[in-house]
């Protein structure tokens, strides 16, 4: 498939966190924020291979999902980016997780905004997010970044609320 886009910075800064590229290495805390949805924590292994595939299709489609680390502590609290999950590679998702401690503090905000301006200079038009209708956290994130409700669409769990950003 033709790729006309401009590739996303795979390395981003805000004033309190750094967005970049995944490396191997971060399977260990990527395992453990997959745990905190409630589900079975993927193995070291299968999380180590996920990252790999992320890293190939990054460089394949030119977006991907980016770690998040605050810049003072060095920890990571969680992930942000572009991807086509429910959508088009014309017209990607922004996606976010963090882990709850770090919920409630600005950041999922702080790096959707960063996010946000990357997605723009690759030139597309118009940004998706699909949400579960639970999520207020995450539409008033949504909101702030200037995303509107478009539609909704159901699955095994529950009302899929998709939003829309032109750019």
């Amino acid at each position: 498939m033709e790729n006309n886009y401009t590739p996303m910075a795979f390395r981003l800064k805000t004033e309190r966190l750094e967005l970049n590229m995944w490396e191997e290495s971060d399977a260990d805390w990527l395992r453990k924020l997959i745990h905190e949805r409630g589900v079975d924590m993927p193995t070291l292994d299968a999380t180590r291979s996920l990252i790999i595939d992320m890293r190939k299709k990054a460089f394949e489609n030119g977006i991907s999902l980016l770690t998040i680390r605050r810049r003072d502590e060095g920890d990571f609290i969680g992930y942000c980016g572009l991807i086509i999950g429910r959508t088009t590679l014309e017209e990607p998702e922004i996606a976010y997780e963090l882990f709850r401690s770090a919920h409630g503090k600005g950041y999922a905000t702080e790096a959707a905004s960063v996010v946000l301006d990357a997605a723009i200079a690759t030139k597309r038009s118009r940004l998706w997010s699909t949400v579960g209708a639970w999520n207020v956290a995450s539409f008033r994130v949504l909101e702030k970044l200037g995303f509107e409700r478009h539609h909704s669409t159901w699955n095994e769990s529950g009302e899929i609320v998709w939003n829309k950003r032109e750019l």
